[in-house]
């Protein structure tokens, strides 16, 4: 039986400066490559988060834009919270929501339409996906 690693989604972009004042400046993602075939081509872009990876692509036959890209994280309120706190001008997060199935969760909209939600899973840690109180 084969082995798969991680999946890595391709998200499509149309403004690399945009992109990386997203990515990099507000998200906190390292730069893992940049390729182009020349000048004045379009950027491909892989970019690091912890143990996530994205590709950020310019190439239109690469993605479409709207693309939902859901991100792991162990203490999503800490990383939503320390967001908030950079006050970017294009990206208000909310504070996380408790999901029925039992999660925290915030979604974030990058300047291209696609969405990231960054979810902790908290079900075992606070009684099961049977606690329905809605709290978060």
């Amino acid at each position: 039986m084969p082995v798969f690693g991680p999946v890595i989604p391709v998200l499509r972009i149309f403004d690399e400066r945009k992109a990386r004042e997203f990515y990099i400046d507000f998200l906190g993602c390292g730069v893992a490559f940049e390729h182009r075939f020349g000048e004045n081509f379009p950027i491909y872009l892989g970019l690091s988060l912890g143990g996530c990876a994205l590709h950020l692509s310019e190439h239109h036959g690469d993605a479409n834009p709207g693309a939902h890209v859901r991100v792991q994280t162990h203490d999503v309120a800490a990383f939503i919270e320390a967001l908030r706190a950079k006050d970017y001008k294009f990206a208000k997060p909310a504070a996380p929501g408790r999901q029925p199935w039992g999660s925290l969760e915030a979604t974030i909209v990058d300047p291209f339409g696609n969405r990231l939600t960054f979810t902790q899973d908290v079900s075992a840690a606070e009684g099961g996906a049977d606690d329905r109180s809605g709290q978060g």
